[in-house]
């Protein structure tokens, strides 16, 4: 088997069925699987899937696990050399598959790669090329100066806005919306971190991956497109969260040790406060 496609529905059946035809319309000379779990959706998702998609693996869990502990699952049965996660509102191109799969046969220094990523409206969705979001890096992210200065490399050290998203290079970190991973690089680093919910779990994934001395890569000479929620209505408290907790989650593991206590302090204080803005802006948005 060359690729284990995992993909993960959580309560968006339509985009999840549409992102698998368009998996199964691509044209490919490698053998794939689909690997589709869905985490307590209540939406009829898997009986949709074995009745149009009788080939695929399902696997149908009683509770939301979030996105990593599902995506595990996953990739305990998965047979291929390869590991894609995929999420359920992309759309693939007809030549994703063979250009991303060509890519990494002929450079087995990559342990991790990424295409390009565009929204419906055609622009970049800016998550598929980052660096490690390192305090200074999260700094200038956070507080605007990346969106004051996008051109300038000291203020874009996580978003990566002055690369031109149509060239190819090694990169920090990947986006798990599509994030191919070679076999041997899980075998070496371990699958994706449970004590991430919904958020930095790929982040993590590929500085745990380039400390091991594989090579992450954007590969932009083809592209998916990504539905990415956008919405103006209200977020879920767990959402707001878990996305915050991510970012702390991730300091403790890989930078805590390696900074002082003051810039521990700014790092938890920042975190907090972005945390209290963003609780404060989404009570002004309309619950439905």
């Amino acid at each position: 088997m060359d690729l284990s496609i995992i993909v993960l529905n959580y309560k968006t059946r339509e985009l999840t069925l549409a992102c698998l035809e368009s998996v199964f319309s691509s044209s490919t000379s490698y053998n794939y699987e689909i690997i589709l779990i869905d985490n307590a959706s209540n939406d009829s998702i898997i009986q949709a899937i074995n009745e149009q998609y009788p080939q695929v693996v399902t696997i149908a869990n009683t509770d939301n696990v979030g996105f990593s502990k599902a995506n595990n699952q996953g990739i305990r049965v998965a047979k291929g050399r390869y590991v894609l996660l995929l999420n359920s509102d992309t759309i693939v191109q007809p030549d994703t598959m063979d250009t991303m799969l060509h890519f990494m046969d002929e450079n087995p220094p990559v342990g991790a790669s990424g295409c390009k990523i565009v929204l419906p409206d055609g622009s970049l969705d800016k998550a598929c090329k980052r660096g490690f979001p390192t305090p200074s890096a999260s700094f200038y992210y956070a507080f605007g100066f990346s969106k004051l200065f996008p051109k300038k490399p000291r203020f874009n050290q996580y978003q990566l806005g002055y690369l031109n998203p149509d060239e190819e290079y090694p990169i920090d970190s990947l986006v798990g919306a599509f994030m191919l991973i070679r076999r041997e690089a899980i075998e070496q680093v371990g699958m994706l971190d449970e004590e991430f919910f919904m958020y930095g779990e790929d982040i993590d994934w590929c500085y745990r991956i380039k400390q091991a001395g594989w090579v992450n890569y954007y590969y932009p000479r083809t592209h998916i497109v990504h539905h990415k929620g956008a919405s103006s209505r209200r977020k879920p408290f767990k959402i707001i969260y878990e996305f915050h907790r991510a970012m702390i989650l991730f300091h403790n593991k890989h930078y805590r040790q390696k900074y002082s206590w003051l810039t521990n302090a700014i790092v938890y204080l920042g975190v907090g406060l972005k945390f209290v803005l963003s609780l404060a802006r989404n009570k002004l948005r309309p619950a439905r």
